[in-house]
């Protein structure tokens, strides 16, 4: 169930997100609604259809939510699960709560439709701020639709808080310093960075396999409330992207044939293929 600002459940959240006590950590987890991962893209009168594939939460994202929930499990703390998108589409968000998040926001509004990653960064940062107070915001590494992986740091880039990616450790979390350690992975060995808090953190799957959720879990979460702003609610304008699409076409499609070289031995074979090498002037 959804709620709109100003009501008993957005009150609420408000009393909840003021939450903080000693070395506890605030984490705003940001979670995407996607195509399923074994859905068929095709083009649709110049628009990208996924047909009527069901909706999931980004697969990356649940080792964001399981990093959080391991955190918040070691030193306690609240967990807020932050999705932009349709306001019908709750699946991300619902998951997410399934699995253990406190709370969550859904930002929705219909001037955002289409928006690239420039614009979304926009929209992220700014309810980021509104939710106030976060010491760690996390990510998936990417999204399974667009697979930039860009979004994180642009949306650091806007709060002008450190970013981290590709995040497969948190070797310490402490909010009373306001530090932070972690291991990223890289291509043939791994780094350890120490930085300041509040930081936006990118996590791969090396971090470990997420949970599943619980049946109590998935009970709560259906009957979940969780406010809904628009961007209004942000007080911000709608943003502009930098990339639009305005037709989408699908590659020609190339006839290719198969034809297995016939010979008695490998010289026969060799000498017809160089043969039919010639007549197609590959040679």
């Amino acid at each position: 169930m959804i709620t709109k600002p100003g009501s008993q459940v957005q009150e609420k959240y408000n009393q909840l997100s003021n939450y903080k006590e000693g070395n506890s950590v605030k984490i705003i987890v940001c979670v995407k609604q996607v195509p399923d991962t074994a859905a068929t893209m095709t083009v649709d009168n110049g628009a990208i259809s996924w047909g009527d594939a069901p909706l999931i939460i980004n697969p990356w994202d649940e080792f964001a939510v399981e990093a959080a929930l391991n955190l918040v499990a070691d030193q306690g703390g609240e967990i807020i699960a932050l999705c932009l998108g349709k306001e019908g589409e709750t699946e991300a968000i619902k998951h997410a709560l399934a699995m253990g998040a406190d709370s969550a926001v859904m930002v929705s509004d219909p001037a955002l439709e289409g928006a690239d990653n420039v614009a979304a960064s926009k929209v992220l940062a700014a309810a980021i701020q509104k939710i106030g107070e976060a010491d760690l915001v996390l990510f998936g590494q990417q999204s399974v639709d667009t697979d930039t992986g860009l979004l994180p740091v642009q949306t650091a880039r806007l709060l002008k808080w450190p970013s981290l990616t590709l995040v497969s450790k948190f070797e310490s979390v402490n909010p009373g310093d306001g530090k932070i350690q972690v291991l990223r992975s890289m291509e043939e060995a791994g780094q350890i960075v120490d930085s300041s808090l509040p930081a936006v953190v990118s996590v791969t799957k090396d971090y470990g396999e997420p949970r599943y959720p619980s049946f109590m879990g998935i009970r709560k979460a259906s009957k979940a409330e969780y406010p809904v702003w628009s961007l209004a609610d942000l007080g911000i304008e709608t943003p502009s992207s930098s990339i639009a699409w305005p037709e989408v076409t699908e590659p020609v499609q190339k006839e290719i044939v198969t034809e297995i070289i016939e010979g008695e031995t490998p010289e026969e074979k060799a000498k017809s293929l160089v043969e039919k090498l010639i007549a197609e002037k590959v040679l």
